[in-house]
């Protein structure tokens, strides 16, 4: 009897040899990636103060990352584990990077960008940077040496924030570049400088009154001096040709292949409207588009509204194009100070911005939109403006209960008051935040609000302790898309210079963690797609970025290490679309 029990075990260990030996007989990968340094981020979020899930591979020594390898079939990731494990999936035709030395996070995400202005850049005078006015000035002339008599001249990047209280005119300008109408962009857009030859075109004179929600800047006399504000800068730039359709898909592919160097596997797009949707919608059917693309429907353009509350929200076949959220506006910047505030301005007594219906905000139509399922994300800067946008997503929330299930953001969330926080967590709401504006708007941002106000301001850390979902991007072009600067901004509220040497307001910080999930696992929930994206486990999409450097060791220890940070690679869906 025990010789046949010795037998029947011997016989049941072999059984299961062979099964195990056949289980791993797996299908040979289209990519393999080994002898990496894996973050997959597939353990539980942090607590709301940032302290890391018990699951988290952090030990007293510091940050470790919990994966060597991952395999790659169709798209898809299939295995994620040790360099011996994904041995198993390396056939014939599988090929194989060996990625030593370099870190591996779930595929980054810039959740608030204006991409074909980033495209556009290329044809545009670069602004950013500029001191003074003479500066900018000079570039122009440089420019304009390379451009026939008479055609338009664009700048883009002059920091209407940080000129607010001496703009300039339209008097060196117009001496300088006499022969051209140039339109010059700020740098968030808020603000707009122009030449004679430029208001002329535009016919704005003596005459044009001031549209609702902007400002001409005039001389004593009444005359413009070519510095308007808000919704006003649509006058100017409303006359420059627009471009063919070419010309703005070229654009486009050239912004979305310089966010794929830059190690960005998807964009959200906030504020998109006919024409551009038309570029997105054309390369996404020719096959073209690098990266996913969440297409946010820019809520002014009213006829393009109409027709998407008819469709629906959007989903392309290849996954690469999303139509599911509306672009709302509610007030201006701060830094113009269009940003609408509930007390005035510190630094302009009387003043308190633009906002609501003044501002283009249509409830009507943006409410259609939600009830034909679409998340909406209103752009609200100011603390009357954040305020606002609360009270009105809480009554589309006692309308419609189910609304609550469409994620709506907040665009920025820059200043809130003290009693709103509490409210914004109760929505659900996300607030879809940009580190850069706090590492740079700090110069000015205190002028603008007061030792008390700034205290509710690039508030990150009060609203994760609300229950608010956060996610992070860089609007560009308004600021650096850089991740490393990104990363670095939210972790440590300093500008490139590692100033202020202690950070500023750091209770308001994020840990390394939260940043980097804010770029990714987070931004993914803020899409609809976390069950598609956002953590590296079998099953999801094969969005990955690779990182030179550690980015949670990194942002835990030294996060001024970060900024000397490369993307060595970026593979969105399996498909490696940018190597170092």
């Amino acid at each position: 009897m025990r010789s046949l029990l010795s037998l029947l075990t011997r016989l049941w260990l072999l059984l299961l040899v062979v099964i195990s030996c056949d289980s791993n007989q797996q299908p040979p990968a289209d990519l393999v990636l080994k002898n990496t340094n894996i973050y997959t981020l597939s353990w539980p979020d942090p607590s709301s103060d940032g302290t890391p899930n018990s699951l988290a591979p952090l030990g007293p020594d510091g940050w470790r990352p919990d994966a060597q390898a991952i395999a790659i079939t169709d798209g898809l990731i299939t295995f994620i584990g040790s360099n011996d494990g994904v041995a198993a999936f390396i056939g014939e035709n599988t090929k194989v990077l060996d990625l030593e030395d370099s870190y591996l996070v779930p595929g980054l995400v810039d959740g608030h960008t204006h991409v074909q202005g980033l495209g556009q850049n290329l044809d545009y005078v670069d602004l950013k940077d500029v001191a003074t006015e003479e500066e900018a000035v000079q570039r122009v002339v440089e420019w304009a040496r390379n451009v026939p008599e008479g055609e338009w001249i664009v700048g883009r990047g002059w920091d209407e924030g940080a000129w607010a209280n001496n703009y300039p005119d339209k008097k060196l300008l117009s001496e300088m570049v006499p022969n051209h109408p140039v339109f010059m962009n700020s740098l968030h857009g808020f603000a707009a400088w122009g030449n004679e030859m430029a208001l002329e075109r535009a016919n704005i004179n003596i005459e044009t009154p001031k549209p609702v929600g902007g400002d001409i800047l005039k001389d004593e006399n009444g005359v413009p001096t070519g510095l308007l504000l808000n919704n006003a800068t649509d006058l100017l730039s409303g006359a420059i040709p627009p471009p063919d359709k070419e010309k703005r898909k070229s654009w486009v592919m050239a912004g979305l292949e310089e966010m794929a160097r830059s190690g960005y596997v998807a964009i959200h797009d906030a504020g998109v409207g006919t024409e551009l949707m038309e570029a997105f919608m054309e390369l996404d059917e020719e096959g073209k588009l690098p990266l996913r693309v969440y297409a946010m429907i820019r809520a002014t353009d009213e006829p393009m509204m109409k027709r998407w509350q008819t469709a629906g929200p959007y989903q392309s076949e290849s996954n690469k194009l999303f139509v599911k959220s509306v672009k709302a506006f509610y007030d201006g910047a701060l830094g113009s100070r269009g940003a609408k505030l509930i007390e005035d301005y510190s630094d302009r007594p009387g003043h308190r911005g633009v906002s609501g219906e003044d501002y283009g905000f249509n409830q009507d139509l943006v409410q259609n939109l939600i009830d034909a399922g679409f998340q909406v994300g209103i752009h609200a800067i100011g603390d009357a403006g954040n305020r606002e946008t609360i009270e009105f997503l809480e009554k589309a929330a006692a309308d419609n209960p189910q609304s609550l299930e469409l994620r709506h953001r907040i665009e920025h969330a820059q200043v809130i008051h003290a009693n709103d926080f509490e409210r914004i967590g109760q929505l659900q709401l996300i607030a879809s935040m940009q580190p850069p504006h706090a590492a740079e708007d700090k110069t000015w941002a205190e002028d603008r609000l007061g030792p008390d106000r700034i205290l509710g301001a690039y508030a990150w850390r009060t609203l994760l302790q609300t229950g608010t979902g956060l996610v992070f991007g860089s609007d560009l072009t308004g600021s650096d898309h850089d991740i490393f600067y990104g990363l670095h901004s939210a972790i440590s509220r300093r500008s490139k210079d590692l100033m202020p040497a202690e950070g500023w307001h750091m209770q308001e910080a994020v840990t390394e963690e939260e940043a980097l999930r804010a770029y990714s696992s987070w931004a993914a929930y803020a899409s609809f797609l976390e069950e598609e994206t956002g953590k590296l486990q079998v099953g999801k999409w094969a969005d990955i970025t690779v990182l030179s450097i550690d980015p949670l060791e990194s942002g835990r220890t030294n996060p001024g290490e970060l900024l000397n940070g490369e993307v060595v690679m970026t593979i969105v869906g399996g498909e490696v679309v940018f190597e170092k």
